[in-house]
């Protein structure tokens, strides 16, 4: 591991957002690609934040399901349940620019794999994007990547 840098384990083929995606296009591509986040970029792919599951989470939590009374094996809505939908609605139409963390984690493409790791354990994050000495995205690290560099060899 001692010769190992970030360059060595990250993945390159990184998918990212913009800050004018919808969150509902996020969520959608967090689905179908099985990840947990990506970082966002501008048009020069330097890294602006990072949206996660729970960053969607975190907004979903605003979202009131409408009581409701069951009755002789049948639903009776005590609220409205219009309120939920629009609800649902409005999380869906925020913009990745509105949720995203902008307070990231980088780490540099040279960067040694215990910098790296630590890092990660120490900040208690999931993935950090890798980047160079202008903050372009060059690839991203996940804990996925630091087991695989570790038994993998």
């Amino acid at each position: 591991m001692k010769n190992k840098t970030a360059k060595d384990i990250m993945t390159m083929d990184v998918i990212v957002a913009n800050k004018s995606d919808s969150i509902a296009d996020v969520a959608q591509l967090l689905m179908k690609e099985k990840i947990g986040g990506v970082p966002v970029v501008s048009e020069d792919r330097e890294v602006v934040g990072i949206i996660s599951e729970t960053d969607i989470m975190k907004k979903e939590k605003y979202v009131e399901a409408p009581q409701v009374l069951n009755l002789l094996q049948g639903l009776i809505f005590l609220s409205d349940f219009k309120q939920m939908e629009k609800d649902m609605k409005r999380v869906a139409a925020y913009k990745v620019e509105e949720l995203m963390s902008t307070d990231i984690i980088t780490v540099h493409e040279n960067d040694t794999f215990d910098d790296v790791a630590n890092v990660m354990i120490k900040k208690s994050v999931n993935r950090v994007p890798v980047v160079d000495n202008d903050n372009k995205l060059k690839g991203i690290i996940c804990r996925y990547d630091i087991i695989r560099a570790m038994y993998n060899e």
